[in-house]
């Protein structure tokens, strides 16, 4: 089946503002220089040629030259090109593109990944995957540019990517005239990070932050010390790699990373190996919340998006999101309990902070006057918000700032991964609701219960892979 695909306004402008930002750089695109290729002239004379993509004829019967040739063509590689404006020259591009967009002006060049880090806001379900595919083709054919890394926080989100690109190619090749070569970083393909070097194409590495943050460890790798065999592998000399380090290879090419829901990659630890490890040109930040802010050349929030009918509200089997005084502050009501012994109560999911101070999401049973902001030790967007009023009738909880959640609703943060997360979590209460009310009538009725389950799972799981 063939996908088809309406070209929006808004993802264009979306891609024309970053296009924008570098209004002046010439499309020298990429750089070609003589890449590492370890030990592998180690190899036969015949092995050597066949590496090479040559026809395995006699090593002795060419020429000088021709070896020469064979040589400097298999060595070389290509990494995007410097960027020659000024931080002045940027800046200014950037509050022309902040000017058009109605958006506040950057005072200066914030701090982030590269020469500078460029924000994206657009609300959840308006198709940003696709606007940064289609920003690379755009800053390819502008600037000629080739080398990109998509950074996701999660493997789910990683196979969502990767089936964008998949089921997009056919589409932005009609559009632009070339296609994207793409892979999944894999360990053990070390491989395709030649494939990525030595082709002056629309090259993109997709890798999740399960394996950045275990791969990148460079302080286990070490002899002696626990780590996985991932850590070592990207950081160590491999035989099987030409005696070379993955990490090397990547850096080369001076990729412009891509951060997908860059609020769940803002530790300090992921950062500085990015910065460190990656030697980015520059990065483009893709969120509905962004929690750091950086340099913002594009909004589409949920009030755009929904007077564009861009979106509509999601309900799922009791489940709604709510958006609660404009704040980012994620809360969900899953239930009210009550108790012959106690007051009423509600079961209610937010973030807590760990030890090392990043928000991990919890349920919790609170009651009236119950502080969230000590409940989440101490996360400033739940500061003076404490539970007014529990009403066990309504099926509502009211907080002190005024704000009211019903039973079901989620507010604030609420990505892609919670809404699949609820739904099925609701769609699991369900099964055991009906299953307690047909216990009676039998092991039949029961287990097409089970089957109407399992469907209904599946519809949560095909809902998930729909709104990206």
């Amino acid at each position: 089946m063939k996908f088809q695909f309406k070209v929006q306004d808004f993802q264009t402008e979306a891609a024309e503002s970053i296009v924008r930002v570098f209004a002046g750089q010439p499309k020298s695109g990429f750089d070609s220089y003589r890449r590492d290729i370890g030990s592998e002239t180690k190899l036969s004379e015949n092995e050597w040629l066949e590496r090479r993509g040559q026809i395995a004829i006699s090593y002795a019967g060419l020429s000088d030259e021709e070896k020469q040739q064979i040589e400097e063509e298999y060595e070389t590689a290509y990494r995007n090109s410097d960027v020659v404006l000024s931080r002045e020259q940027l800046l200014k591009n950037i509050r022309a593109v902040q000017t058009d967009n109605n958006i506040k002006y950057s005072t200066d060049i914030a701090a982030g990944l590269g020469l500078v880090s460029l924000d994206v806001e657009m609300e959840t379900g308006t198709g940003k995957t696709y606007v940064y595919i289609k920003t690379m083709f755009e800053l390819h054919k502008t600037y000629g540019w080739s080398k990109f890394i998509v950074v996701v926080p999660s493997i789910a989100i990683r196979e969502g990517v990767k089936k964008s690109f998949e089921i997009t190619q056919e589409h932005f090749m009609e559009h632009y005239g070339v296609k994207a070569r793409f892979f999944v970083y894999n360990s053990g393909n070390l491989h395709q990070l030649d494939e990525f070097s030595q082709n002056s194409g629309i090259n993109v590495m997709i890798i999740n932050t399960q394996a950045f943050n275990t791969t990148l460890n460079e302080d286990k790798n070490v002899e002696g010390r626990s780590g996985n065999e991932a850590a070592r592998i990207i950081y160590t000399k491999r035989d099987e790699f030409g005696s070379r380090r993955p990490i090397d290879v990547i850096k080369a090419n001076r990729p412009i990373i891509i951060l997908d829901e860059p609020q769940k990659m803002g530790g300090a630890a992921t950062q500085n190996a990015l910065k460190k490890n990656f030697a980015p040109l520059f990065s483009l930040n893709f969120s509905a919340t962004h929690k750091t802010s950086h340099n913002l050349v594009y909004v589409l929030d949920a009030l755009d998006a929904f007077k564009k009918k861009l979106v509509k509200k999601i309900e799922v089997k009791g489940f709604e999101l709510k958006n609660l005084s404009g704040t980012n502050r994620y809360m969900y009501l899953a239930a009210i309990v009550l108790d012959k012994k106690k007051p009423p109560r509600a079961r209610l999911e937010f973030e807590v902070a760990r030890v090392d101070g990043s928000p991990k999401r919890e349920m919790r049973l609170l009651q009236v006057t119950d502080s969230l902001f000590t409940e989440s030790k101490g996360l400033e967007e739940y500061r003076n918000i404490s539970i007014a009023e529990i009403d066990p009738i309504g099926a509502t909880v009211t907080l002190t700032n005024g704000d009211v959640l019903s039973t079901g609703e989620a507010s604030g943060n609420v990505n892609e991964d919670d809404i699949r997360r609820i739904q099925i979590r609701e769609t699991i209460h369900s099964h055991f609701d009906k299953e307690e009310r047909l216990f009676e009538q039998g092991a039949a009725n029961s287990k097409t219960s089970c089957a109407q389950c399992t469907a209904a799972f599946s519809d949560a799981s095909l809902f998930h892979l729909n709104v990206r």
